[in-house]
């Protein structure tokens, strides 16, 4: 079976890079599954948002959170370039529901705080990429 080359990056470091059967991202247009053979594609994709690289041959699925960026697909080679990413595994699931309440806080405090409301949306991506359930 034919493979997905990809590729994820952030400005800080290369996050991860390999073959993969399929890539699931989420784009301002929507939620976008690419496979080998589909056709070339760029997406912005959103803030606070998951990406999953299924990598079939019984390894586990790679889950990121990504804030911002673009994804780019040609000739089986997928190109996530993100503003920030950061792998589940990597994700310090406290510090994620730490941040998450103070900004659940803030926002209570007050309704139009743009910077508390991206913060909710980043530390609600983490906690999803590392697996656990958020309300």
């Amino acid at each position: 079976m034919a493979k997905l080359r990809v590729g994820v990056v952030s400005p800080e470091r290369e996050i991860w890079s390999g073959e993969a059967d399929m890539v699931i991202a989420k784009t301002i247009d929507g939620e976008i599954g690419i496979m080998p053979k589909h056709a070339p594609v760029l997406g912005v994709l959103v803030e606070g948002g998951v990406l999953t690289v299924k990598r079939g041959g019984g390894e586990s699925d790679l889950i990121a959170a990504v804030h911002g960026g673009f994804l780019s697909v040609a000739d089986d080679e997928v190109s996530i370039l993100a503003e920030m990413a950061e792998l589940g595994s990597e994700v310090d699931v406290a510090a994620a529901k730490d941040a998450l309440q103070r900004a659940q806080a803030s926002i209570e405090a007050n309704q139009e705080d743009a910077d508390a409301a991206l913060a909710a949306k980043r530390a609600r991506a983490r906690l999803r990429a590392a697996g656990e359930e958020v309300g």
